[in-house]
């Protein structure tokens, strides 16, 4: 069998494959993480935007592969979670672009579409770090490029494409050192060449590995969702705007701290919207909800299993395709924009409560665990309704997508690049408002350089870094990101953590108490603290945020 030109009907299945191939591997790819912390979310982020992607090319039915693409790059822009799904996106975009408007592709076309991918994404990346996803995409590009100049058959090149793609993996810890010392390749790679392979399925008309006993399930959700009578009420009137899909699949050391009750856990997700329907067996949950907070029921599912099959679909904007309400005369009047907003994300409900008593507009609620979408971050622009709008992402893997959610706004939209959530809260009592955007930006950057931010949470593996040796279960200090400290007992943690954050001219320590610390524990950690530093000033804030036992902001 050979394939002498692509077209869009043929590169649709391959991008269906590829994402499917890719739900399939998150789990897998999330557990490369670097750090052993719980929130290793690469493959995650990959899959819920390459699903993004992938749910566009469904909607498109065309022969012409550069529109086939240019859906495809406009699901992934908009479904782009995490660095890693941002520059996915970003090498689909320029992948798109390289096809110059061609119906089909030759071997020698494909090849240099690959090439506009890598470009393109490079480009993105303000500092490029090779031994990640750029690496595995620009090898296999120019193996296609070398290929090319002689085969014909797009079957071929894609077999050495991957071959290529694997072989690039492999090499990635000889590039990045923290990789080889940990002892895994990079995710981001690994999450490409899985999307790679389910190319070359496609291509070649072969099955992939199925994920199990999930059809059932999968079927009954859908059937109870198409019950919606979406032409008897107004879009104003969604109060519960987030179709969210998920499946948990149950952890053992999971289920053992918390036993899963079905009638429980369905009870407690009803809190939290409506059209709820929950459907488990022995090794799986499904759950599909209408909720306003889509984290917030993912981080209930999250205490029984790992996510997977997630899929959260805006029901506002579908509502409006639906029915139409674009053409019709608006029910009110569009309020004037105010002068300034402020977005920012946050992850527990107390921080959220502790960022909007400090004037922030929009909070969206995500992070670790779910790093928000550029779509989110800018439906969330466009709730704030300001003619100026600073973003606050406050985790450095939400960055780039806060970056290209600015770029797609209409008003003057800036990213202050906040790494943590101590970052944020400086940088935004640092904003003035007769000030221009760009004195703001610049002097709520300066604020957020100036503190210092601690961490508190447990390994979810054992490894090694920098001369660290962590146990699996044992508790983690990271200062300003790095890993300065570990213990069997969360409070000699802290100490040791403690000793590394605060210095002679400290004067305040902010504490941040996670939702599974309790008063007792910070009393005690409180009466430490004035005892050992009697010149620093203690505060405490109920933050609520799952995976950080404390947070700590030190100035």
């Amino acid at each position: 069998m050979t394939v002498q030109k692509l077209d869009g009907i043929t590169f649709s299945q391959m991008v269906l494959s590829g994402a499917h191939h890719l739900t399939n591997n998150a789990q897998k790819i999330d557990a490369l993480n670097v750090f052993p912390v719980p929130d290793g979310d690469t493959g995650t982020n990959m899959n819920l935007s390459m699903t993004s992607g992938a749910n566009e090319v469904k909607k498109i039915s065309s022969e012409n592969i550069s529109e086939v693409a240019q859906s495809f790059s406009k699901g992934l822009l908009m479904g782009a979670r995490g660095n890693s799904g941002v520059i996915l996106s970003q090498i689909f975009r320029g992948f798109a672009k390289g096809m110059n408007n061609k119906a089909t592709l030759s071997a020698n076309d494909l090849a240099t579409a690959f090439d506009s991918g890598v470009q393109t994404a490079y480009k993105a990346v303000m500092k490029p770090v090779e031994g990640t996803i750029l690496t595995v995409a620009k090898d296999a590009a120019k193996e296609a490029v070398e290929i090319a100049k002689q085969e014909t058959d797009i079957i071929v090149l894609m077999e050495k494409v991957l071959d290529e793609a694997k072989a690039s993996l492999k090499r990635t810890p000889d590039l990045l050192p923290v990789l080889k010392e940990v002892g895994v390749v990079d995710s981001g790679g690994q999450g490409l060449v899985t999307v790679y392979e389910g190319f070359l399925a496609a291509l070649k008309g072969e099955q992939l590995p199925e994920t199990s006993d999930t059809v059932e399930m999968e079927e009954m959700v859908n059937a109870e969702h198409h019950k919606s009578a979406q032409d008897f009420m107004d879009t104003s009137e969604i109060e519960f705007g987030y179709c969210t899909e998920f499946m948990v699949k149950f952890e053992e050391d999971k289920i053992q701290e918390n036993p899963f009750d079905e009638e429980s856990f369905r009870n407690e997700l009803s809190e939290h919207g409506d059209s709820l329907l929950v459907v488990s067996d022995d090794e799986i949950v499904k759950v599909h909800v209408h909720a306003e907070y889509p984290g917030n029921v993912l981080s209930i599912g999250q205490r029984f299993g790992s996510l997977i099959n997630m899929k959260i679909e805006n029901m506002r904007e579908q509502h409006t395709a639906i029915v139409g309400d674009n053409d019709k005369p608006s029910r009110a009047t569009p309020k004037e924009k105010v002068p300034y907003a402020i977005v920012t994300v946050a992850m527990g409900s107390g921080i959220k409560a502790l960022f909007e008593s400090l004037g922030a507009t929009v909070v969206i609620e995500g992070g670790q665990t779910m790093n928000p979408s550029t779509q989110d971050i800018a439906e969330a622009v466009g709730r704030a309704n300001a003619k100026n709008v600073l973003i606050l992402p406050n985790n450095k893997n939400i960055i780039m997508a806060a970056e290209q959610a600015a770029d797609l706004a209409d008003d003057n939209v800036a990213v202050v690049p906040t790494k943590t959530i101590p970052q944020g809260i400086s940088a935004l009592l640092a904003f003035h408002p007769d000030e221009n955007i760009n004195a703001n930006k610049n002097s709520m950057e300066a604020a957020s350089s100036e503190v210092k931010t601690g961490q508190i949470t447990y390994a979810v593996r054992d490894t090694q870094i920098d001369g660290i040796n962590i146990e699996n279960g044992n508790f983690m200090g990271i200062a300003d990101g790095k890993i300065v400290a570990t213990h069997q007992e969360k409070d000699e943690t802290v100490k040791l953590l403690l000793n590394e954050l605060i210095s002679e001219d400290d004067e305040i320590l902010t504490i941040l108490q996670g939702e599974d610390v309790t008063d007792k524990e910070v009393e005690d950690l409180v009466a430490f603290i004035e005892e050992t530093y009697e010149d620093v000033e203690v505060e405490v804030h109920q933050g609520n945020q799952p995976i950080y036992a404390y947070i700590f902001s030190v100035e």
